[in-house]
This record gives structure tokens, C-alpha cells and sequence, in this order.
């Protein structure tokens, strides 16, 4: 077994691994970036190794300064984790040539499968069913037209090189096509360092379903089960689960053996995941579903298959590494009851899901709720930092059920009590999306988020329930009370937290008109002191109330006027909502431009933001460059509005 491990990442996945080298004896090393130097990562390692700047191409995508790292500590083997250099087959080789154990497949088995056409012909060599599409070397945006239009849309543009959701785009008909593959080529390339694209038939109710397979030195190959990703946002996986629902026995078989024989066409060792996409428009058929592509790496919804089969697949990887044969063979493993991933991302829903950086000054992430354990990956701790240059996934948030409901309902109950500020994240839309019809019934394909649309996006405004904890708490330090969390003020206080049946205050109430600040807003709450029976979570911090209901966070304080007029940028102004880079300016000073027309590109946490006119007018003020690196708040455009 290795003795002593480098792990190649950071956040949730290296605190993941350091989790099951401890467990298993093994001397763990970090790295870290400038942005890292205080990270949970590198809290929880035995030792820790810098390795640059904050920006990831200076650090944990810089092969040589992972390996010299792996030298100075004395690592005798290295765990990637997934992204950065997991799927860089020159990386795997280079980690061999300085003796080091590679935890992961070999060199050759990534090249097989990284170029996404490369890897369709092998699999139709192979005998495994590919969706149909173009993967040809001429990559003159004429021919890519010409096939497209050929293939019929809509089409679906993929990065050659790409993964993650990262490097596509959707093209509903040739007039987008242009625009659409500059913009995937350009993302494809900075993410990548590699613009060619493949183009594939888009399927109309896609479903995304994927087989984890496991291979060994010894020439074994078993599966694991099948996860279902179908629900997506803008490509990226939102909630994982396994196994897949309306997954009959039969058509379990068929995808299952067509994953092994993918596995074994590239005598593929380690974990590694076969990706399908299935037309679910008539439930799920062996002969509707084809393959997408293989990530060979661990996935980030590895859990939900640990906890369907009871394995803990970075042992696996680990024993696998050191030379030993899989810990079981295929008949040894089984599936047993259901479970469900939710990633936590810092982001803003209400704010078209814009990353959200800062310090995590309140985060609490319930591991115990009503007799129930449940299971979080996080990277981050309250007071922890969360920097504008990496992924902006903080937790993933994982429950287990007998059966498909119960690992929904249990996982309602988590993403509900999310507790996070002033970071925002997505818990509030993640608990909305879990209460969805069509999913609680197992009906969905991955584009159910985009047609919910608004419907999932919680309203930014504090309901009732809310504005009452908090008026109850102001109203009982007024009166002379000490209570700092709304449980303190109830009568019967062994309740519990959701009910408030019978509360009263001890005295009479103060007067009935209150003003709360929270952020941007204001509220004007006429208090009752009536019973109440149901309440949120809300606890005394920062010099005011820290409420979270359904997984939305707010902070109030008591209204104090100040005589202060808050500034505002005058009208027309595009500020950068976020650090980032300038990757495009699409205007010149002086043009006209119309409502909605892109103006500047920006790109921060490796995705692109477009941001556009806000009404017809005139471009007065141009500050903006390609190139540049800007900050929150920044002015990188002003429009002058159209008179008349």
C-alpha cells in the first residue's frame, strides 16, 4: 500500500482524499496556492507545500511545480482529484518518469479518451452505440456549418478537449451558428488550451445518464451501478442521484455491459465514468441511449454510488494504485436503497446566478437533523475565504433513503437548512428544485431547470414568517430580554425549531411598527404577538439577526437613519458584477447600440458572463479593454439613452 500522498487539487475533493488516506495510514501532502494559504485542505494534510500565485495556471496547473512539491515533501505517490491536470495525459506520464505512483489510468488510456472524437470512433470500433454527429479534422467554420446544417438542428457545438460543460453550446439554427461557435471556441480555448470542436445531434428531452467503472492491473473491469445528472444549469451538473429513475433491470444490463466493454477497449485501469445521453421521451431504452464521452477520473457525485454499494471508491483508487486486484468482483456488488447529491455553489440566484465571493463569516452546514446523519464534502469552514479564482462549488450535500422519496425528502430538510452570509449560494434554488412536480415523479431530462425558469429562483424579499422572528427578538431585547437566538423566547422551549405553537412574549409588546435594514432594503413589519406556528432559523450575529428559511440567508439590523444619502451609479452604467477579465469588448465608444446587444465579455470562475445594453442609446464612456483584469464594481461601460 503507498505510504505517503500528494494530492494535486484543493477544496472539497482533496479534503475528500486527506478523509480516506488517514483512515488507511497514509501520510498526506497538500498544495497550495497564494489564495489557499489557510484552506481546509491545508488545515486538515500532514504537510503542505506552496506552489504559486492564486491564478490556477500558475499554480495547480503547473505540472513541474506539482512535482517538485511531491520531491521537497517526500510523497511517494500522486492523487489528482478531478479538474486541473486529472485528465492531462503528459501530466500522468510525467509523474511516472520521476518514479512516482500515478493514482489514476495510464498516460494512454487519457489520450484514448480526452479527444472526444478520437473517442467516439474508438467506441464505435468498440461496438457501443454513439449519437450521431461530426468529428472530422476540418475545423473551417464553413465545414463545421455545412455539417451542421447537415446533421439538421438543433445541434450541439463540444469542445474536442472540453468537459465540465465547458466548451458548448446549443444551436437552434444556422443564423446562431457563427456567433455561437466563436464564443465555444473562445471559452474552449481558454479553459483547454485547445479550440477545436465536435458537432452532435441535440437530443430534444436529453437525459444524462453515466455508469462508474472501475478497472484494475490485473485486467478486471466491474461497474458500479449508473448515476442520473439530468438536471443541469448551463451543462453543469446541479443534483446527482443514483440509481437512475424508470431504470429497468434489462436496460441496467445492456448500459451497464456497453460501459465495461468501453472500459476495456482502452485496457482502462483506476475509476472512470462512462457518460450516455438517452432520449427520454420514451422512458429509458436500451436502444435510445448512446455514448457521450468518459471522464477518466473520479467524478465530483462519486458519493451517491459510495453510498448505494457501501464502497469507498477513493480506497479503491488507492489499493488499485499500489498494485492489488479490485475489492470485489461483479457479483459481489449490489445496489441498496437510493441517494441524492445537491452541489452547494457560492452564487447568486436572484442575480442570473453570478458567482459570490468573500468570507464565509456565518456557515453552518447540518450534519444531524432529527435523528438523521447526513453526509457533507465541503472545503470551506466559517471564516474561511471564498476567492474569485477557482470553481465556485463549496459543499456537495449528499443523503441516502430506502427508496427514491425518502432521499428526497431527507435532502429538502438539508438544503433548507443552509445557513451562509453574506456569501450567497444556491441552497434556496436547490430546495425549490427538489419540491418540482416532475422530478418528485421522476419525468425530467436536463432541460426541466431552463423551462422552470423563474420558478425556482426564491424571492430575494423576506417573507412574513422571517420579518416576524426577527421583530419577536427585537421586541424582547427592547423589553429588557437577553435572548440571542429566537428559540430563547419561547415558552415551551423543548419544541424544537420548527414549531412555535403557543409562544408568547412575557410582557407587553413594544410598539407595533418596526423598521428593519437588510442589505439593500428596508421592511416596515407590523409585529404580532399573536401565536405563531412555524418559524425559521435565526440567531444573533453581527450586531443584528441572521435569519435562514428554506435555505435563504438574510441579515437584519434594527433601522438607525443615518442622513446619509447613499450614492448611485447614474443611469446607464455597466459595472463588472464581479472580479474577472475582459476577454471581448463587442463595441467601440461612440456606436449605437440597441436594448439587450452584447457590449463587454467578461470571464471569472472560468465561465463567460455577457453583459449587455440595458436600453437603445449611445456608448459615451468605453473604459473597458480586452485583456485587463477588473474588480467588483468597476465601470467598464456607460450608455447615454436614446432621447425620445
Amino acid at each position: 500500500m503507498i505510504t505517503s500522498l500528494l494530492i494535486a487539487n484543493r477544496g472539497e475533493i482533496a479534503c475528500r482524499i486527506i478523509g480516506t488516506a488517514r483512515r488507511l495510514g497514509i501520510r498526506t501532502i497538500a498544495v497550495y496556492s497564494e489564495a489557499d494559504a489557510n484552506a481546509r485542505h491545508v488545515r486538515l494534510a500532514d504537510a503542505a507545500v506552496a506552489i504559486g500565485p492564486a491564478a490556477a495556471r500558475e499554480s495547480y496547473l503547473v505540472g513541474e511545480r506539482i512535482l517538485a512539491a511531491a520531491r521537497e515533501s517526500g510523497a511517494e505517490a500522486i492523487h489528482p482529484g478531478y479538474g486541473f491536470l486529472s485528465e492531462n495525459a503528459d501530466f500522468a506520464e510525467a509523474v511516472v518518469a520521476a518514479g512516482l505512483v500515478w493514482v489514476g489510468p495510464d498516460a494512454a488510456s487519457i489520450r484514448a479518451m480526452g479527444l472526444k472524437d478520437a473517442a467516439k470512433q474508438r467506441m464505435i470500433d468498440a461496438g457501443v452505440p454513439v449519437t450521431p454527429g461530426y468529428l472530422g479534422e476540418d475545423q473551417s467554420p464553413e465545414r463545421l456549418a455545412t455539417e451542421a446544417q447537415a446533421i439538421g438542428y438543433p445541434v450541439l457545438i463540444k469542445a474536442v478537449a472540453g468537459g465540465g460543460g465547458k466548451g458548448m453550446r446549443r444551436v437552434d439554427d444556422a443564423a446562431q451558428f457563427a456567433e455561437l461557435l466563436q464564443s465555444c471556441r473562445r471559452e474552449a480555448a481558454s479553459a483547454f488550451g485547445d479550440d477545436r470542436v465536435l458537432i452532435e445531434k441535440y437530443i430534444a428531452r436529453p437525459r444524462h445518464i453515466e455508469v462508474q467503472v472501475f478497472g484494475d492491473t490485473h485486467g478486471n473491469v466491474v461497474h458500479l451501478f449508473e448515476r442520473d445528472c439530468s438536471l443541469q444549469r448551463r451543462h453543469q451538473k446541479v443534483i446527482e442521484e443514483a440509481p437512475a429513475p424508470g431504470m429497468d433491470p434489462v436496460t441496467r444490463e445492456a448500459l451497464c455491459a456497453a460501459a465495461v466493454r468501453a472500459a476495456k477497449a482502452v485496457d482502462y485501469v483506476g475509476a472512470g465514468t462512462i457518460e450516455f445521453i438517452a432520449d427520454g421521451s420514451e422512458g429509458l431504452r436500451a436502444d435510445r441511449i448512446w455514448f457521450m464521452e468518459m471522464n477518466t477520473r473520479l467524478q465530483v457525485e462519486h458519493p451517491v454510488t459510495e453510498e448505494i454499494t457501501g464502497q469507498d471508491l477513493v480506497e479503491w483508487q488507492l489499493r488499485v494504485a499500489s498494485g492489488e486486484p479490485l475489492p470485489k468482483r461483479q457479483e459481489e456488488l449490489s445496489i441498496d436503497g437510493w441517494a441524492m447529491e445537491a452541489r452547494l455553489y457560492a452564487e447568486d440566484p436572484a442575480q442570473d446566478f453570478l458567482p459570490s465571493v468573500g468570507t464565509l463569516e456565518y456557515f453552518r452546514l447540518p450534519k444531524l437533523y432529527g435523528g438523521k446523519r447526513y453526509r457533507i464534502e465541503t472545503g470551506v469552514e466559517q471564516g474561511d475565504e471564498v476567492s474569485p479564482f477557482y470553481d465556485p462549488m463549496i459543499a456537495k450535500l449528499v443523503t441516502k433513503g430506502v427508496n427514491r422519496q425518502e432521499a428526497i425528502s431527507n435532502l429538502k430538510e438539508l438544503t433548507a437548512d443552509v445557513r451562509c452570509w453574506p456569501v450567497k449560494t444556491n441552497a434556496g434554488f436547490l430546495h425549490l428544485l427538489l419540491w418540482d412536480g416532475a422530478f418528485d415523479a421522476g419525468d425530467m431530462d436536463t432541460g426541466l431547470i431552463a423551462r422552470e425558469g423563474e420558478d425556482l429562483i426564491p424571492d430575494a424579499q423576506a417573507p412574513e414568517a422571517v420579518l416576524q422572528a426577527v421583530a419577536h427578538l427585537v421586541v424582547d431585547n427592547a423589553l429588557g430580554g437577553t435572548a440571542t437566538d429566537i428559540r430563547e423566547t419561547w415558552l415551551n422551549v423543548d419544541r424544537g425549531p420548527r414549531s412555535l405553537q403557543g409562544f408568547r412574549l412575557n410582557q407587553a409588546p413594544a410598539p407595533t411598527l418596526l423598521r428593519l435594514d437588510e442589505s439593500k432594503r428596508t421592511y416596515d413589519v407590523v409585529f404580532s404577538d399573536r401565536n405563531i406556528d412555524h418559524c425559521p432559523w435565526v440567531e444573533s450575529r453581527n450586531g443584528g439577526w441572521v435569519v435562514t428559511e428554506d435555505g435563504v440567508t438574510w441579515l437584519f439590523r434594527e433601522h438607525r437613519s443615518s442622513g446619509i444619502a447613499a450614492g448611485a451609479a447614474a443611469d446607464g452604467a455597466i459595472l463588472s458584477p464581479m472580479p474577472g477579465r475582459v476577454t471581448s469588448v463587442e463595441v467601440t465608444n461612440g456606436a449605437v447600440v440597441t436594448k439587450g446587444q452584447r457590449l463587454v465579455t467578461l470571464e471569472a470562475m472560468k465561465m463567460e458572463h455577457g453583459l449587455v445594453a440595458p436600453f437603445d442609446g449611445t456608448v459615451v464612456e468605453l473604459p473597458a479593454a480586452a485583456g485587463a483584469q477588473v474588480r467588483e464594481g468597476l465601470l467598464l461601460v456607460r450608455v447615454e439613452r436614446e432621447e425620445g
